[in-house]
C-alpha cells in the first residue's frame, strides 16, 4: 500500500519559535494513493486489502519505506502498520 504523508506540520511552535525540519517528528497520517492486490494466505487464497484509495489513515511511527518521486514523498507500508482510518 502506498501512502502520501500529510504535510500538516506547522513551521512555528505555539510559542512562536521556528521549528527546523530536522527537529520535526515524522508524520503518522496520510492518504492512501495506491493499493496492491492483497496478500496470499498459506492455503493460496488471496485476501484483498481493506483500505481503499482515498482513505486517510494513521500509521505506526516507524512504519514502511520512504520513496520519493520528483518532489512528492510517499511511504510504502504493510496493511498491519495501519492503526486506524480517520
Amino acid at each position: 500500500m502506498v501512502i502520501q504523508p500529510s504535510d500538516s506540520e506547522e513551521q512555528l511552535s505555539s510559542g512562536g519559535i521556528y521549528i527546523p525540519d530536522t527537529a520535526k517528528e515524522k508524520p503518522q497520517e496520510g492518504t492512501v494513493v495506491a493499493v496492491g492486490a492483497g496478500r496470499v494466505t498459506d492455503d493460496g487464497k488471496r485476501v484483498p486489502l481493506i483500505f481503499p484509495v482515498g482513505d486517510t489513515v494513521v500509521y505506526s511511527k516507524y512504519a514502511g519505506t520512504e520513496y520519493k518521486e520528483g518532489e512528492t514523498e510517499y511511504l510504502v507500508v504493510r496493511e498491519d502498520d495501519i492503526l486506524f482510518v480517520k
